[in-house]
């Protein structure tokens, strides 16, 4: 396996972690699920923005069906999060940090990953994003809020920005281990700054706040 290889297979498995304990956390705090439904909800959060990538490239079938360690990886985050859901449960902030950790993991090796099957810099930008939202966006969707990617906050921004450093750096040669940790580096810190200072994304002209 190649270093560009081991690279993304180890941040995708890392952002795969971190936003199953998410996930987890986000059912024990919000929906009060069952170890089922934790573990269901933490797997989803990991995995859903993955596949949804895997089928917009045709890289089919997706790779969490090709190689056990993401559902191992998923698996285990939900179970960890369950096991010590006593002591998160009533924490907000150990949920906000593994979101925005596994929002920034995904998105580079989202992009990366578009980049690598010939996609163009756009798509790589969109796709990037679409793998760091969409396993949040189906989460909320199953626990009936309004998913983040659509409120007020800077969710998608943060994801676009990482994943638009990760294309520049490979467009301009730097190799595949400098600009995906540069890419999310910049992503999370744009969301924790966004986070800590309770900063929103653009609202239309007019708008009540």
């Amino acid at each position: 396996m190649t270093t560009a290889a081991v690279t993304a297979l180890v941040l995708d498995l890392a952002g795969t972690f971190a936003f199953a304990l998410n996930g987890a956390l986000t059912a024990v705090r919000t929906a009060r699920l069952d170890i089922v439904g934790v573990v269901t909800l933490g797997m989803i959060t990991a995995l859903g923005g993955g596949i949804v990538r895997d089928i917009l490239l045709g890289a089919l079938p997706p790779a969490t069906f090709n190689d056990w360690r993401y559902l191992a990886v998923a698996a285990g985050g939900g179970l960890l999060a369950f096991g010590l859901s006593r002591q998160l449960e009533r924490l907000a902030t150990p949920i906000e940090i593994f979101d925005a950790l596994g929002l920034s993991l995904f998105a580079v090796t989202g992009a990366a990953k578009a980049m690598a099957l010939g996609a163009g810099a756009g798509q790589a930008i969109l796709l990037g994003a679409i793998t760091a939202v969409g396993g949040g966006t189906i989460r909320d969707v199953l626990v009936r809020r309004v998913p983040t990617v659509l409120s007020s906050e800077l969710y998608a921004i943060p994801a676009l920005l990482g994943a638009g450093v990760v294309v520049l750096g490979i467009r301009v040669g730097a190799g595949p281990l400098l600009p995906a940790l540069a890419g999310a580096g910049v992503c999370l810190l744009v969301r924790l700054v966004g986070l800590r200072f309770r900063l929103d994304a653009p609202h239309p002209p007019g708008r009540a706040e």
